[in-house]
């Protein structure tokens, strides 16, 4: 997608310089556009831990790209492929919802075992490293042909008028490595010429929304509309939410969604106002081993400032000022679940169904249909 009315995407290797992963680094944003040099593991898994980059499709493809430099840099350990093996389990510590990130993790460290010698393994891990990174810009393509035919049908009924998209956090390129999950369709329904306008959530406590989501629509010239997070039940209510549109950073087999905080009530509110709700997502993001979302997905909890203090952008660098006192105690969870009953459909690379686990195993039948 555009930045500045250039083409990028979120995360490649440095040209000229295999050794280096750049990365387009989301703190900055939507004030500054800053390109990250990552030169080792331990540098990849500062980026996802501390969301210099975020989105489970892209930290999938950015733990990839860990475990890439680790092969490169594994012939300075006595036991390299101890080293690997420890540098998977930090990757996948760095945010542990969602499943993107330990799925490319594992799939890296079986493709390196592959290969004899240094060299071989090398190179197989930069070819499946690179395999990844054009699985998942394909998947959003895909999402965003197979999602348009909702938007086309909702144009149809509203005859020509714009259809209206609620958004949470964010689900866009910056998530991905290009166009998107829940923003791919919107993107495709734009680019057609079939009006659009999107209520994009601040999303707090981070602000993804705010940040992220409204400055690709303006990048990208999709007409938008910046509201609270609390007010969307407000506009179904009042009829301007023609659908709801979101991500998934962990899908169970049964159509259970975890998605960014605050997801769930906006599901019950599309639920109560008769809005369809769909969750977008690439087959990544399914969890092939897990069925019961409230009981099996890992909740990450993140650190309390986050809520204690509101960040201003200010001389080129966030400042922090104190919004409660230093001594709240503070509970910060950073996904909740949307049971598969208040989910209209899930959008996927492959199609759409409904979130039920025989619909999910009919679009996906070569997966492991030992659980059905």
């Amino acid at each position: 997608m555009k930045a500045g009315g250039r083409h990028f995407e979120t995360i490649w290797l440095k040209p000229g310089d295999p050794s280096v992963v750049q990365v387009i680094d989301q703190r900055f944003l939507p004030f500054d556009f800053v390109i990250e040099d990552l030169t080792n593991e331990e540098e990849v898994f500062t980026a996802i831990r501390d969301m210099h980059i975020r989105g489970a499709p892209l930290i999938g493809a950015a733990a990839a790209f860990g475990i890439y430099l680790a092969q490169l840099n594994s012939g300075k350990h006595t036991s390299p492929d101890a080293f690997l093996q420890q540098t998977a389990r930090r990757l996948k510590s760095a945010r542990p919802t969602a499943v993107n990130l330990s799925f490319c993790v594992d799939r890296m460290i079986m493709a390196i075992a592959e290969g004899s010698g240094r060299r071989e393994k090398n190179e197989r891990a930069l070819e499946t490293v690179l395999e990844i990174v054009d699985e998942e810009r394909e998947n959003s393509k895909k999402i965003g042909e197979q999602g348009v035919s909702l938007i086309e049908a909702a144009s149809r009924r509203k005859t020509g008028e714009p259809v209206n998209i609620l958004t949470h956090c964010n689900a866009g390129w910056l998530a991905c490595i290009d166009y998107g999950t829940a923003t791919a369709p919107i993107y495709k329904a734009h680019e057609m010429g079939i009006p659009v306008h999107v209520w994009v959530d601040e999303t707090r406590p981070r602000n993804q929304g705010s940040r992220l989501t409204a400055w690709e629509m303006a990048e990208n010239g999709v007409p938008y509309t910046l509201i609270a997070d609390n007010t969307g039940g407000h506009l179904m209510q009042k009829g301007l939410v023609d659908m709801v549109l979101v991500g998934s950073d962990r899908t169970t087999i049964r159509g259970d969604v975890a998605n960014k905080i605050g997801t769930y009530l906006k599901a019950l509110a599309a639920h109560d106002n008769g809005v369809p709700f769909y969750a977008a997502m690439p087959s990544s993001s399914i969890d092939w081993s897990v069925e019961d979302g409230l009981s099996e997905i890992p909740i990450e909890e993140r650190g309390g400032d986050e809520l204690l203090y509101l960040e201003t952008y200010t001389g080129g660098k966030w400042v922090r000022t104190p919004v409660a006192r230093s001594d709240t105690p503070v509970y910060n969870a950073g996904f909740d679940i949307t049971p598969a009953r208040l989910v209209t459909a899930l959008i996927t690379e492959r199609g759409i169904c409904k979130a039920e686990k025989s619909a999910i195993f009919d679009l996906f039948h070569d997966k492991n249909t030992k659980l059905l």
